[in-house]
């Protein structure tokens, strides 16, 4: 378990809040490496969002990082207007509830 740093928090709060929609993920969106990460994806694809992914794969840093920043244990890890929605299972939760699509919606027009 890595200690968050000064410079380690500032690499993550700059990711999360340069992007609306901020995916952090095993893989990328084009080859995502699990099967959460690829949940996520295939959401967010269905509902043609723009959104930006950071594979933890090539960045220990972050993927240590990331768990302790939001406080929740897995990846893939959800970000929208830098705040944290969720992992896999929120962000299936929330789609079927068409809740998702109305917080993304609210995010992308602010």
């Amino acid at each position: 378990m890595t200690t968050m740093t000064p410079e380690l928090k500032e690499r993550i709060d700059n990711l999360v809040n340069q992007n609306k929609i901020m995916v952090f993920m095993k893989g990328s969106k084009l080859m995502p490496q699990c099967g959460f990460s690829n949940n996520v994806v295939q959401i967010l694809n269905t509902l043609g969002v723009p959104y930006e992914t950071h594979d933890v794969l090539e960045d220990y840093e972050v993927r240590q990082g990331i768990k302790e920043y939001s406080n929740w244990p897995t990846i893939p890890q959800v970000y929208v207007n830098g705040e944290f929605i969720g992992g896999s299972d929120i962000m299936i939760e929330l789609y079927q509830n068409n809740e998702l699509q109305q917080t993304l919606e609210v995010a992308l027009a602010s």
